[in-house]
């Protein structure tokens, strides 16, 4: 298998594959379809704001030579998932044309999408075909892809149109995701079904010999709301959009209930957070340690062993369970334990009719059904990266800002909604820079005030006051104060720091949860508290957006876009 190198990095930046300059950037001339899909959709409130060109889908390139390649259907479908009535669904499934056996695997009985397996060096061609009643386009969530590649709103297709995706596989061995990234709508195509896991494999990772195959078990955790028919309620309420949809089920793998059988024996457990805002705290009913081999970005350098671990909604974890010793029909409860912060005050109200967020419940049942004698060591040396420095940044004393801002019926990023092809000047970074960013909640009149050409110093206008002092949930506009989880497109980052400022009783039930040692593509904020990351901008030049991940937000508008010129 070709692994990636510097000249092949230099061939993609070089060529059509991926590059595009701000000045051909689409300019602001047709509306950007945003409509509902006919499942009780209505107008999105941004789609006479945000005007993009119609762009004609990428076609195949003569060029390119995949060693991958695959159709991608998003249509509608009929499943069963609750006794009684099959619910009416959105769902992608693959058809493998070129490539490994392997690289396409079903999730039995599941409405989800298949599971992509691919191989670092691999070059992948994808067939995405739109067979629904609204525009979409699909995000490959972790990967890192030249713009054209990546899913942004801008390259979605219209109802019967294909879009052809054609890119080198340059991440290391990972679990990512991939979903639609139509704007204004992702939260629901995403609700109702388009979504399905990547696992990327390389050279490194298979040095280790994990648990695999039966053994290495993909846990797609998202929570559901049925009516009396079995069919997906979403709410459109301005209230649920305000704090994030909640369900009153939770599914695994599409199934409801779900228990897993399981020989005394370790397992590698690929874990996603595929809810649309739902934060979880996960640990086992037996108090036995979460043992943490990976995140988003791949594996640790060495495992972590927390009490608890959070999860919030687009993030990934590996971990390891070893369940030798166990006798046969030991039941374990892997479970979301009680904790507070995250959402305002109004919010634990408006969720009390579902389970809420932040109380405890089970998300699934583990089985023991077969005593064995076979052993399978963890190893204490999982794998190397590199580690960026504060001094290896273009900007070591002047951070970018993120800042978040929650007003009633807005959502903020850096004082500003979603604006197409508009970056702020802090938000034009050069191709192959190394940059620190810091993740804040900016609270206050109108959010931050900036404009095209400022940019503010954060430290001087957002660290002070005594609004900030208040606390997570304390009075004004802190009632509105909420975690979010915050995800950037492009290559992972670094967590460098964590600092939380106010009364840490609600942080004190969620500070161990966090694992900030790896390579991560989203980060929980929590309220009152300062993130500084360090992200690489590398390879490929355009639009690349950030947004909140709690999907209800991000149709609000809590996003905004990097130019890398």
């Amino acid at each position: 298998m070709n692994v990636f190198n510097e000249s092949r990095r230099r061939f993609l930046m070089q060529t059509g594959l991926g590059i595009v300059g701000v000045s051909a950037l689409p300019t602001l001339a047709h509306a950007m379809n945003g409509m509902g899909m006919g499942m009780g959709g209505s107008h999105n409130q941004h789609s006479d704001e945000m005007m993009m060109q119609k762009i004609t889908p990428n076609k195949a390139s003569p060029n390119f030579h995949p060693d991958v390649e695959f159709d991608l259907f998003c249509k509608p479908a009929a499943i069963p998932i609750l006794d009684g009535s099959k619910t009416n669904l959105l769902q992608y499934s693959a058809h493998l044309i070129k490539g490994p056996k392997d690289t396409i695997t079903n999730l039995p009985n599941s409405f989800l999408g298949d599971i992509i397996r691919l191989h670092k060096g691999q070059k992948v061609r994808i067939h995405l075909h739109n067979g629904l009643s609204q525009p979409t386009v699909t995000h490959w969530h972790g990967l890192h892809v030249p713009q054209i590649m990546d899913g942004h709103p801008m390259y979605s297709i219209d109802p019967g149109e294909t879009l052809v995706y054609e890119f080198e596989v340059l991440n290391r061995a990972s679990l990512n995701i991939y979903h639609p990234h139509q704007h204004g709508v992702t939260g629901k195509q995403v609700y109702f079904g388009l979504a399905g896991a990547i696992i990327v494999n390389d050279d490194e990772e298979a040095k280790l010999d994990l648990p695999a195959g039966e053994f290495e078990i993909p846990l797609v955790i998202q929570d559901k709301q049925f009516d009396r028919d079995n069919q997906f309620i979403y709410s459109t309420m301005m209230h649920s959009k305000m704090t994030g949809f909640v369900g009153d089920k939770i599914l695994i793998n599409g199934h409801p209930n779900f228990s897993l059988d399981v020989a005394s024996r370790a397992y590698r457990l690929r874990v996603v957070n595929a809810s649309t805002s739902r934060i979880y705290k996960l640990a086992w009913d037996d108090q036995m340690p979460v043992t943490v081999i990976g995140v988003d970005g791949g594996l640790l350098e060495q495992p972590e062993v927390k009490p608890y671990v959070m999860l919030a909604p687009g993030e990934r974890l590996d971990i390891w369970a070893d369940f030798s010793g166990r006798n046969e029909g030991t039941e374990l409860t892997l479970k979301s334990l009680p904790f507070a912060g995250v959402l305002p005050k109004m919010g634990m109200r408006m969720h009390s009719g579902m389970i809420p967020v932040g109380s405890e419940y089970p998300i699934c049942t583990i089985r023991v059904t077969k005593k064995v004698s076979e052993t399978h060591k963890l190893p204490m040396q999982l794998s190397k990266f590199k580690h960026y420095e504060i001094s290896d940044t273009a900007n070591p004393n002047n951070p970018i800002p993120i800042g978040i801002s929650e007003k009633p019926m807005s959502m903020l990023l850096n004082g500003s909604p979603y604006e197409f092809n508009k970056p702020l000047a802090f938000e034009r970074v050069k191709v192959n820079s190394i940059q620190q960013i810091e993740i804040f909640h900016a609270h206050g009149e109108g959010g931050m005030k900036m404009d095209h050409d400022t940019k503010p110093n954060i430290h001087n206008q957002h660290d002070g006051g005594d609004e900030m002092k208040r606390g997570g949930m304390g009075g004004g506009m802190m009632d509105l104060s909420m975690a979010h989880p915050i995800h950037l497109h492009g290559q992972q980052f670094q967590i460098v720091s964590r600092s939380f400022s106010g009364d840490s009783t609600a942080y004190d039930t969620v500070r161990e949860g966090f694992i900030d040692s790896g390579l991560k593509d989203v980060v929980l904020v929590m309220p009152m508290e300062r993130v500084k990351i360090i992200k690489p901008f590398q390879d490929f030049k355009g639009l690349f957006v950030y947004h909140c991940h709690n999907l209800e937000h991000e149709d609000m508008g809590m996003m905004r876009e990097y130019s890398v010129e």
